[in-house]
């Protein structure tokens, strides 16, 4: 009896595997230092303890030159013009780094979307095999019944 597909044999299949490994790892290890800073910065930024960080220093910094001694007020309100200042400041030196790190994120989220690629075209290669496989055997347990039920 012939066989309808070319099939591979055990070696063939596990030659053809490539390793398991950690891509985001791989990924981190192709930044320079400065891409490293900004994912870093990226991270701390975007996260609740500096959201918190903050807050308490916008409510420690209005609340003391609101309800402070008149003469101990450095930044009088209403319009509390140093914190503005200093707040702008922070912003446009942040903007820039939150955005690399997103650009750098997004890079990886691409190079992850490209690795699930590979693995399920891999998967997909080889259920094929198992199916070839499976096709091959329910053939051969044909002929094996029509074999035994001749005889």
């Amino acid at each position: 009896m012939e066989y309808k597909y070319k099939l591979p044999s055990l070696e063939e299949l596990k030659a053809s595997r490539k390793p398991i490994h950690n891509d985001r790892i791989r990924h981190l290890q192709t930044l320079s230092a400065s891409e490293k800073f900004a994912v870093f910065i990226h991270k701390q930024v975007g996260s609740i303890g500096f959201f918190f960080l903050i807050l308490l220093w916008t409510i420690a910094w209005l609340g003391w030159n609101m309800f402070a001694p008149s003469e101990t007020r450095f930044d009088p309100g209403p319009a509390f013009v140093i914190w503005l200042f200093v707040s702008n400041i922070l912003q446009l030196i942040l903007l820039p780094v939150i955005m690399v790190g997103q650009n750098i994120e997004g890079r990886a989220a691409e190079w992850r979307a490209q690795m699930d690629f590979e693995v399920n075209k891999k998967a997909e290669q080889e259920i094929e095999v198992v199916i070839a496989h499976l096709e091959n055997q329910n053939e051969l347990l044909l002929e094996l019944i029509h074999r035994i039920d001749r005889k």
